[in-house]
């Protein structure tokens, strides 16, 4: 069955509203939100009907675009799925679907030749190894690094499009330290990844500063529509985190000089891989290579060159050399009973 763009934007909005636990959901307030979505992302004024918000419930559950979708009518009035944790985003694709794509593949491996399509190299890769993955004409023939078990990345594509539309959230939020989630408004600036795991870059409604609310402790969201949002001034975010290492940095932080020592049987990785875009090669003798990066100092950066081990040593600067020693020594005190 061939279904067309419009349809493909109604099932979305239904599939998220259904998701949403945050409220219930009748048909009039489903028709709603699609009317809405649509005029959005599309420009449509005329709406919606309901005979097409019942057609297209109807569809989703059937299995005619694979979704057999459990939705159901709870109290006689509200829609929702009987099983929480479903999505139609979780379906297999067709090997309709799949044909397309490996004709879209290939005309982005044709852009590709062009320098300006460098950097969608890996994508591409990605894309077509998956692809012949899923129709079983290979195995996998590319093993990129990733971690099935890591929570919340479902979130990304409506956290992206909240991000992209600059819409308010209301987010219910548990931090590892926290005894008790808690909900707030919040308004969200940037997706970031850092060693797979992803961050929602944002601004509390009642705090000021910069937050780094990590996706793997989001309990759940919903857009705020009626709630106004407020661009964060006085930060290019395309630049911001251009100075560091993960994702911890306010504004007042400032790159500073580090100087790591390195033996040269682990400084050909260093060179290979640099810590930072900021790497460069300070000196270099017959035992070790000492490099400079300029970075904001942080808890990502000790976790880096704890990594190393006795691989490295801290030259620069003096806070930074500080701060490893007394964790290295914290490390010895656990072990030191046992020697």
């Amino acid at each position: 069955m061939a279904v067309n763009k419009l349809a493909l934007i109604r099932y979305k909005t239904i599939d998220d509203c259904l998701k949403n636990r945050f409220r219930k959901w009748t048909l009039e307030d489903l028709i709603e939100k699609v009317s809405e979505t649509l005029y959005e992302l599309e420009g449509i004024t005329t709406g919606v009907s309901k005979r097409t918000i019942q057609a297209d419930i109807q569809l989703m559950r059937s299995d005619k675009l694979g979704y057999n979708a459990p939705i159901v009518v709870k109290d006689k009035r509200f829609y929702a799925y009987e099983d929480s944790n479903f999505s139609i985003t979780k379906a297999p694709i067709n090997n309709a679907d799949v044909d397309k794509m490996k004709e879209i593949v290939g005309v982005l491996k044709q852009f590709n030749a062009f320098n300006y399509f460098d950097e969608m190299s890996d994508m591409i890769a990605r894309l077509e190894n998956n692809l012949y993955k899923s129709t079983k004409q290979s195995g996998n023939n590319i093993q990129l690094e990733s971690n099935k078990l890591v929570k919340g990345l479902e979130c990304i594509p409506p956290l992206y499009q909240a991000v992209l539309n600059k819409r308010s959230l209301l987010i219910e939020y548990k931090s590892f330290k926290a005894q008790q989630s808690q909900q707030g408004i919040y308004f969200p600036y940037l997706l970031k990844e850092y060693r797979n795991r992803w961050f929602l870059i944002c601004k509390a409604k009642k705090r000021p500063g910069i937050l780094n609310l990590a996706l793997d402790r989001i309990i759940e969201f919903q857009e705020l529509p009626n709630e106004e949002f407020f661009a964060y001034q006085g930060v290019d975010f395309d630049r911001y985190y251009e100075d560091l290492i993960g994702v911890t940095k306010n504004e007042k932080d400032r790159a500073q000089k580090v100087i790591l020592e390195f033996t040269n049987d682990h400084a050909p990785y260093v060179v290979t891989k640099p810590l930072h875009s900021s790497q460069v090669i300070l000196a270099k003798n017959d035992k070790t290579t000492t490099f400079r990066i300029d970075v904001v100092l942080n808890y990502e950066l000790e976790r880096e060159i704890l990594g190393f081990g006795e691989c490295v040593k801290v030259l620069s600067p003096r806070i930074l050399i500080s701060k490893i020693k007394k964790r290295l020594e914290w490390t010895f005190k656990k072990y030191e009973s046992d020697i």
